[in-house]
């Protein structure tokens, strides 16, 4: 992925291609990320590939239920497995420190908050500071045998359609009931580990499901990521998108190594612009009709 050759070249008409933004790149302070993560080697990569803009958007996950989270209502426990606490002073400093050592670049602080709908409590005490520029919703998890699962863990040959209803279920309840968030990451993350016993994943076949989750963003005003560590969205999705009132798009490598800062960018361009998305004026927006 280090060699994907996305970077500025003069496309049609002479005109120089420039990549759009990464909303969604997470660093050493992400719990999920191990020794070869680095903050300052992501920002070189985005540099070399002439990305205009990274968003340094790390997991704000929580093990336990706090005061105003509605899973403590429901009976069902926190996803449990092990993970290391956000160290939120280091990861700003280290966003401060990138900031001065590559000042061309723009650098932007974020989190990707999961299942912010469930904890609204724990996830509005980290927000309410103001220190993030970028936040993200997303569902990793479901319910399972009384306790949050993530949702690849359910994935088996016969009940991977069940479980991506389920799963969109959950979007729509993270969309009506959190409005913490601007951008929803990986509307479908489940198809990142959809098993080849289920046959080929079709996003026709859960149509009514996809439309029903963009109507509900779209009404929001908010924005849908194309995520290019998942499957591509097909430019019929965002047609979809579209058609619900949807009005921009965001793109997100959900980098977890430097090399991986804007994978497949171009690739994803070329589906937004087939969709009707275009970059505006100003090269760090998102991309829109």
């Amino acid at each position: 992925m280090g060699s994907n050759p996305i970077g500025p070249t003069t496309g049609h008409h002479g005109r120089t291609w420039v990549p759009p933004p990464d909303n969604h790149v997470h660093s050493q302070w992400s719990h999920d990320t191990g020794p070869r993560a680095s903050m300052t080697a992501a920002c070189e990569r985005a540099i070399e590939l002439g990305i205009p803009s990274v968003a340094f958007t790390e997991h704000l996950d929580f093990t336990t239920a706090g005061p105003g989270d509605a899973l403590r209502a429901t009976g069902i426990a926190p996803n449990a497995q092990p993970r290391r606490p956000f160290d939120i002073a280091g990861y700003l400093a280290g966003v401060g420190e990138c900031r001065d050592r590559y000042p061309a670049l723009r650098i932007m602080s974020g989190v990707e908050a999961g299942e912010p709908h469930l904890f609204a409590g724990s996830a509005t005490a980290v927000l309410g500071s103001g220190q993030f520029d970028r936040v993200l919703g997303s569902v990793h998890t479901l319910p399972s045998g009384g306790r949050l699962v993530y949702a690849s863990s359910l994935l088996d040959g016969r009940s991977a359609p069940r479980v991506m209803r389920r799963y969109f279920t959950e979007v729509l309840a993270l969309i009506e009931g959190s409005s913490l968030f601007e951008v929803l990451a990986h509307l479908d993350f489940p198809r990142r580990y959809w098993p080849a016993a289920a046959g080929e994943y079709t996003e026709g076949a859960f149509e009514e499901e996809y439309r029903a989750v963009l109507r509900a963003l779209a009404r929001s005003g908010r924005v849908v990521e194309i995520n290019t560590a998942s499957p591509l969205a097909s430019a019929g999705l965002l047609r979809w998108w579209r058609e619900a009132g949807g009005r921009a798009v965001s793109f997100g490598s959900d980098a977890h190594l430097p090399g991986q800062v804007g994978q497949r960018f171009r690739d994803a361009a070329g589906v937004a612009a087939a969709a009707g998305f275009r970059p505006g004026r100003d090269p760090l927006d998102f991309w829109r009709l």
